[in-house]
């Protein structure tokens, strides 16, 4: 094929070379070409590209694939286009990761003016694909009838919660109902409104994992007048042999991929955890935060499929799109909808409408799992640079918890206090996280947070170069 042109009129040809044996599917291979031409100069900005038709025909491919091409590279950012109209090169271009704009240290919000911040919980908002939330956006504003945008019950808008129960069914293994679904504003809100419920129903005493993130249920359920107690971790997950001795209402997991240590919780202890469910009749608040990103292992089906009457599924859009959207779900058994539902109307009349239709049409386009499809690698880089950078630097760390997620646990030798290495590690300018300060029993062994979603390779490599510098000035001392 001839060289594709930089003018500003429609291309005739584009230059991709395509390997039928290299095992790499066509749409994948389309896309790396135009990607990498746009990235060297050779497609500047406003250039057209052929008609999908048209650059069909001339590869020898199904027009299918060059749509499926186009339409990630136009998620991406890379490319624009408009119906009846050209397909594009954007006016301006996203940074590859790793790329200065996404791979510097970021302020850290327990300590400004870091070099480099390992803070966990935080994921790459600078990959929003926001052409394909437009896309989605402007769907709802000119189809959605007029009847959407007035107060709606508790539960949210038709739509998403038949979106996201699709989604879950298919990738998570729920067995999720539309009907028995509500839409919060994050998990934060989800985790409240639960909580409330089960005061008002007489609970008393509710388990958390320890440690564990537990930040979000632990102040509420002590404001709510219940006990928190904490059962103990091992390396699958929670210790099931610790659970009858808590002798609690609920318990707050995250089963496929436990936080902060990353364990996953076995079949036969999923198994034992809903006998345990079923026998109290206590309800397992599931919080899958993460599960979509996963790198090593197969998918870990989430546990609401198991017991649907005795498990809350909690989802969010926090770590796989964005935070601030503020958009989470809660998947419950039939007997505690109607009272969540009231209490999501009495705390806010709802989420906003808009942005659940906005989801929801992203959902039903394919676009959320291109998205996933787009970041897991990306994660998965950053993760591997980790690793790397560990194996080479301070190789007497254990890292756990790697195969999936956004974070990952090193535990510290025993000669290593935690408290001494985080001090000395923000002297040396790094950001970073001890296991400690989220048990719940005061004793358990050293280990540290290194949350890399947001931090390029060369910053991960600094980060870990000055923990060591930190290191050696603690046993120094």
């Amino acid at each position: 094929m001839g060289r594709s042109r930089t003018s500003s009129g429609p291309a005739e040809d584009l230059l991709i070379e395509l390997d039928r044996d290299a095992g790499v599917p066509l749409h994948r291979q389309i896309e790396a070409s135009i990607r990498a031409s746009v990235r060297a100069g050779r497609l500047r900005a406003g250039a057209s590209l052929p008609p999908s038709r048209t650059l069909a025909a001339g590869l020898g491919v199904s027009r299918g694939v060059i749509v499926e091409a186009y339409q990630q590279l136009v998620a991406e950012g890379y490319l624009t286009s408009r119906s009846g109209g050209y397909t594009q090169v954007a006016a301006s271009i996203p940074p590859a990761a790793g790329d200065p704009a996404v791979s510097g240290a970021r302020p850290a919000a327990a300590g400004p003016g870091f070099r480099v911040d390992f803070g966990y919980g935080r994921t790459d908002v600078s990959q929003f694909p926001r052409a394909a939330w437009l896309r989605s956006v402007r769907s709802v504003l000119t189809t959605t009838p007029n009847d959407r945008f007035a107060y709606l019950d508790g539960r949210g808008v038709p739509e998403l919660r038949q979106a996201l129960c699709d989604y879950l069914n298919r990738v998570r293994g729920t067995l999720a109902a539309p009907g028995h679904t509500v839409v919060c504003n994050g998990y934060a809100q989800g985790i409240s409104l639960l909580i409330q419920v089960l005061a008002r129903r007489g609970a008393r005493r509710i388990a958390v994992e320890d440690p564990s993130s537990a930040d979000d249920a632990r102040p509420l359920a002590e404001a709510a007048g219940l006990d928190v107690i904490g059962v103990p971790v091992g390396q699958e997950g929670v210790r099931i042999d610790a659970l009858d001795l808590a002798d609690a209402d609920a318990l707050v997991l995250t089963p496929s991929h436990q936080w902060p240590t990353g364990g996953v919780l076995s079949a036969a202890a999923r198994a034992e955890v809903i006998r345990w469910a079923r026998r109290r009749d206590a309800i397992v608040i599931e919080d899958d935060y993460d599960a979509e990103y996963r790198y090593d292992r197969s998918p870990v089906g989430a546990m609401q499929g198991l017991a649907p009457d005795h498990v809350v599924y909690c989802g969010t859009a926090s770590k796989t799109l964005a935070p601030g959207l503020r958009l989470g779900w809660l998947v419950l058994p039939a007997h505690l909808v109607a009272d969540v539902a009231a209490a999501k109307v009495l705390a806010d009349r709802g989420s906003a409408v808009i942005d659940q239709l906005t989801f929801a049409d992203f959902l039903g386009r394919g676009e959320f799992d291109r998205h996933l499809r787009r970041m897991r690698p990306v994660y998965r880089r950053r993760r591997d640079a980790l690793l790397d950078a560990l194996r080479t630097r301070l190789p007497e760390l254990r890292p756990a918890g790697i195969a999936a997620g956004q974070h990952v646990v090193a535990w510290l030798p025993p000669d290593l206090d935690e408290a001494a290495v985080v001090a000395a590690a923000a002297r040396h300018g790094l950001g970073i996280q001890g296991v400690g300060p989220f048990r719940i029993a005061p004793a358990g062994p050293g280990g540290l947070i290194f949350g890399y979603a947001i931090l390029g390779e060369s910053a991960i490599a600094e980060g870990v170069a000055l923990l060591a510098t930190a290191i050696r000035e603690v046993r120094g001392s």
